[in-house]
């Protein structure tokens, strides 16, 4: 995604733990910069108490909805009249949607629709509808872990680490198999860049770092039915190209 991307970050504060502000900001600016910063929820309950000091921290405006009546969520509301108003506004043309709550999958849609590039942050219990009606879906759970150093190695032995191959389905692998040969030329080889981008259009929550690994090429490497590449640039830039072939 372009890196000037103007990003409205709406944040449902009934529904996410304050534990995550901090990575999650940190997240958010890979992607664009964040314009926009609005948290919902209503204030006068003991339960957003923990929310006061990280809003100043991170300059997040909070938005107060009383809840008028028993078990309806006016925080939703707010926050979809809001996105909306956002959108017209044209001040940005990026949404950041921090929920674990099924209810903002239409919002999603319409964003989309709009031509707004649309990221979701939540809780692995996020409902599939939401997530994968965003562009990306990041798990909240996965920013609050630093188990894994970028280099994908081990703390102890400092060989290069295996795949967490609890979570490396046969669904996962067939997912990965697909996307290189859907990208692959003529001879099987496809740019990691351009299996990156596919992935993510087939299944929005995949992310590395949920098998272990803080980046996509070590994931790869890690597994014995891919092969791996380096490429020289053309214009012999200072970075190389990573390529990946399914092995026969």
């Amino acid at each position: 995604m372009i890196k000037d991307t103007k990003i409205a970050v709406l944040i449902d504060g009934d529904n996410i733990p304050s534990r995550y502000i901090t990575e999650m900001m940190e997240e958010i600016t890979k992607y664009g910069t964040p314009t926009i910063k609005r948290i919902y929820g209503d204030w006068t309950k003991p339960h957003l108490s923990k929310w006061k000091n990280v809003l100043l921290e991170n300059a997040i405006t909070p938005i107060q909805q009383y809840g008028y009546t028993t078990g309806k969520n006016a925080t939703d509301s707010a926050m979809i009249i809001d996105a909306m108003d956002i959108l017209y506004s044209e001040k940005v043309n990026g949404f950041c949607l921090v929920s674990s709550d099924s209810d903002f999958t239409k919002l999603a849609t319409r964003l989309r629709e709009a031509a707004m590039v649309v990221y979701g942050m939540g809780e692995k219990k996020t409902p599939n509808p939401f997530i994968v009606a965003c562009d990306k879906f990041i798990y909240l759970e996965i920013l609050a872990s630093d188990d894994d150093d970028d280099d994908a190695k081990d703390k102890k032995s400092g060989k290069p680490k295996k795949a967490n191959l609890y979570n490396i389905t046969p669904k996962v692998i067939k997912l990965l198999k697909n996307s290189v040969d859907d990208a692959a030329d003529d001879d099987g080889w496809a740019f990691l860049g351009d299996v990156g981008s596919l992935i993510l259009k087939k299944q929005p929550n995949f992310d590395s770092r949920n098998f272990g690994f803080q980046k996509l090429t070590p994931l790869f490497k890690s597994l014995p039915q891919f092969e791996m590449e380096q490429r020289d640039q053309a214009n012999k830039g200072r970075f190389k190209l990573i390529y990946v072939k399914n092995k026969e």
